[in-house]
């Protein structure tokens, strides 16, 4: 058995999923979801473009709720999707629309916009000289996307279906969590994610930043230093597998 006792802070269901599978590899773990997905009600735009998924060149889902939103969207107005275009920026939204039959490209080392942007079937399927590209979102995300496309000749649309709030909880329950379970590290698996868990600790988070803190990219971790986090590690990726990667090669502080 591990000697990791981790605080897991995703979306519910993905925090469930994630939960089970490293309790399969014998590491303890602890939900609190600090990421609750809200559906967006769509505009005009945003069904015009749902209706024109055929026009680009390019599709590409940043999330799981992105991809299960999409397809919720698309079986409720009657659409079909084009088999082929689509692209992640990790496996396992992959596999929501692979789930559908959809052919979808990722990037097999790293899961974040840097690794997909590396991609050279991205660059290929963009090489045209007026590329449309659809990025399928939540509302607010990164831009780092849309402009490096955009500096190819691309032409970029958004279409976000959902908002990251923070699930209400009473003040101090982090501390509280983190104590009673007798955690010893925790995870975030997004910038926001990691803004959220900074907000929740509040008055306490002199004391939670001394946990070891597992992130998904460079990017984050750099955010969590800044902020005052003291054991940052990189996972390299947002998966289950590069969590349960990174556990095992750290060392879990002294009890």
């Amino acid at each position: 058995m591990s000697p990791w006792r981790l605080l897991l802070t995703r979306p519910e269901e993905d925090c469930a999923a994630l939960a089970q599978s490293l309790a399969a590899a014998g590491v303890a773990s602890n939900c609190l979801p600090l990421l609750a997905i809200e559906p967006v009600r769509l505009g005009d735009v945003a069904r015009q473009r749902l209706a024109g998924l055929g026009h680009y060149q390019a599709m590409i889902v940043v999330s799981k709720p992105a991809a299960r939103l999409l397809l919720e969207q698309l079986a409720h107005a009657g659409l079909q999707p084009p088999a082929t275009g689509w692209f992640t920026v990790g496996e396992a939204t992959a596999a929501v629309l692979q789930s559908a039959g959809l052919q979808v490209t990722f990037p097999t080392q790293g899961d974040d916009s840097e690794a997909l942007l590396a991609l050279p079937v991205l660059r290929d399927a963009i090489a045209l000289p007026t590329p449309r590209v659809l990025i399928v979102r939540g509302v607010g995300g990164r831009e780092l996307l849309a402009e490096r496309l955009a500096e190819q000749g691309a032409s970029v649309d958004y279409l976000e279906l959902y908002r990251r709030c923070l699930p209400e909880y009473p003040a101090g329950t982090l501390m509280r969590r983190i104590e009673a379970e007798r955690l010893n590290g925790l995870v975030v698996s997004s910038g926001q994610g990691f803004e959220h868990l900074q907000q929740m600790a509040g008055a306490d988070w002199p004391q939670v930043a001394r946990l070891p803190l597992f992130v998904p990219s460079p990017r984050v971790a750099e955010q969590a230093r800044a902020a005052g986090a003291q054991q940052v590690v990189d996972c390299r990726g947002a998966s289950a597998t590069a969590l349960l990667a990174a556990v095992q090669r750290s060392a879990a502080p002294a009890s």
